[in-house]
């Protein structure tokens, strides 16, 4: 397969730390083939930006033009650009490439350099916001530079002032403030909140918004959206901070590596709100292992557990005209028909009423994080706090960061395969991204979706997952017997060859609202 190209179109830094040489970098670590194209040189060191030399407007076209028909970019990302003149030669070529075919573009708005130099002067400044802005796929300011950009205000309200120009997506690093946690703000038509990771002692941090800036674009360029790009690039710039001895004075540069991709210590988690701390996994033994059945009947589920099953969701839907009163009361008949001794019993959706019948393990969906209001946050977090075990669903790399904000029990990666149960705009996962979740996720990983024959199962076992869901196929009318999906599962698990992917595949096609 092609590595997809992508351009830089940048700064040359004398001293190797940050602009094209940190795109370089970053792009071999994302495995994409990088265009370096110099839209300015720079005099300077670890220390000290001492000069800028725009690249004249002639040159850098010709640089451009030079590409555009050999090696068109997927993803075109921005860093300094010099002046006005090189800023518009930069959105000509977006505009003439796009009427070709789709490129994304990713807009670092290098305005100061590290030392507290500013490299852009008012003007630039207009340009940027009235011109290039406006044309972004995805903006990655720091935090001095959004204030540059758009003026005071919290980290969100920026945000959202620079979405307000016309880019759907905006993610403002916040690796140069202090505290525990390094913390991104994201701010996607697919996902919003704090991008998070505890924070590196790294003496080696030169170029980490360049690194962040083109792992981003690398990711759109392999398909991803926004949010999952910004997941994917917080991963990258994390793994290259390092504590190694420094070539200069200064910072050196953070050097990024290709196997940040299967370290499941860099995974983020996402926030919807300002986190205090990073959450502590949960220990012990999977809390779920093995066929995991779903039904929306308690005597069903009664009847799986008979049949040998040891976990059993019940999903029972409230009517839209069932009133309070009734709704507490079938769902309180559902769970009393489906309670045994020993059986572990998953009550989906209905938390609250849950824990008021004494249900101890509840799965919610990413609808219903999102749902929770601020007491809801304090009251589920309470009750996990006294013993309440928590399933959370995943389908995306942003969904699977957000889930390890929670610090659950078990993350349910899906749909495996193609399903009927409910309308997705998701793609099916297949077994390598299922593998690449069991790595990754912060939490044991149950399989689910699309699962209709036991062989299939079979094969969600050997990915290594701790459970497989099966809904239909364990219907009373079902072709096979719950003892036949537990002979499948023994049998894909005594077979386990897990190969974990080089890279998991996008869920979600770009473009897709």
């Amino acid at each position: 397969m092609t590595s997809p190209v992508i351009w830089s179109i940048a700064g040359l830094d004398s001293g190797g730390g940050a602009g094209l040489s940190a795109d370089q970098r970053a792009a071999d670590a994302a495995a994409v083939h990088l265009c370096p194209v110099a839209a300015a040189l720079t005099a300077q060191n670890s220390v000290a930006v001492e000069a800028v030399f725009p690249v004249p407007p002639g040159q850098l076209d010709a640089q451009l033009g030079a590409l555009a028909d050999d090696m068109p970019p997927a993803a075109i990302k921005t860093g300094l650009l010099g002046g006005v003149e090189q800023l518009r030669v930069v959105t000509r070529w977006v505009d003439r490439l796009r009427e070709r075919a789709p490129v994304a573009l990713v807009v670092d708005p290098v305005l100061r350099a590290s030392t507290g130099a500013s490299l852009a002067d008012e003007a630039l400044l207009r340009a940027y916001r009235e011109e290039l802005l406006p044309r972004a796929t995805v903006a990655t300011p720091n935090q001095r530079e959004a204030t540059r950009l758009v003026g005071e205000g919290c980290t969100r309200e920026q945000a959202r002032m620079l979405q307000g120009l016309g880019m759907a997506s905006v993610c403002i690093t916040g690796g140069d403030a202090g505290g525990a946690l390094a913390l991104d703000w994201l701010a996607s038509p697919h996902a919003k909140g704090w991008l998070a990771l505890p924070r590196r002692d790294a003496r080696n941090h030169h170029g980490t918004g360049c690194c962040f800036a083109t792992a981003l674009a690398a990711a759109l360029a392999r398909g991803f959206v926004a949010a999952d790009a910004a997941v994917l690039a917080k991963m990258l710039t994390t793994s290259g901070l390092h504590a190694r001895a420094t070539p200069g004075a200064g910072a050196g540069p953070a050097r990024p590596w290709g196997g940040f991709i299967t370290d499941p210590g860099l995974l983020p988690a996402l926030f919807d709100v300002l986190p205090a701390c990073w959450p502590a996994r949960r220990g012990g033994p999977p809390a779920v292992e093995g066929l995991y059945g779903i039904t929306d009947s308690g005597a069903r589920a009664a009847g799986l557990f008979d049949a040998g099953l040891r976990t059993v969701q019940l999903r029972v839907k409230r009517t839209t005209s069932e009133g309070d009163t009734a709704w507490q009361a079938r769902l309180r008949a559902q769970i009393e028909a489906a309670r045994r001794p020993g059986a572990t019993l998953v009550v989906n959706d209905h938390w609250r009423e849950a824990l008021a019948l004494g249900v101890d393990f509840v799965h919610l969906g990413q609808e219903d994080l999102l749902a929770l209001s601020t007491v809801d946050r304090r009251d589920l977090a309470e009750a996990r706090a006294r013993g309440l075990r928590l399933g959370i669903s995943s389908h995306s790399l942003w969904e699977l960061a957000r889930t390890a904000a929670w610090a659950p029990d078990y993350v349910a990666c899906g749909p495996v395969w193609p399903t009927l149960t409910k309308d997705m705009p998701w793609r099916p996962q297949g077994l390598g991204n299922l593998a690449w979740w069991v790595a990754m996720a912060p939490a044991p990983v149950v399989g689910i979706g699309g699962v209709l024959v036991p062989a299939q199962l079979a094969e969600v076992a050997a990915c290594g997952a701790a459970a497989g869901c099966v809904v239909r196929g364990l219907a009373r009318t079902a072709a096979h017997a719950p003892r036949t999906w537990q002979d499948a599962w023994r049998r894909g698990r005594s077979a386990a060859s897990v190969n974990v992917p080089a890279w998991p595949e996008p869920a979600l096609a770009a473009g897709v609202a």
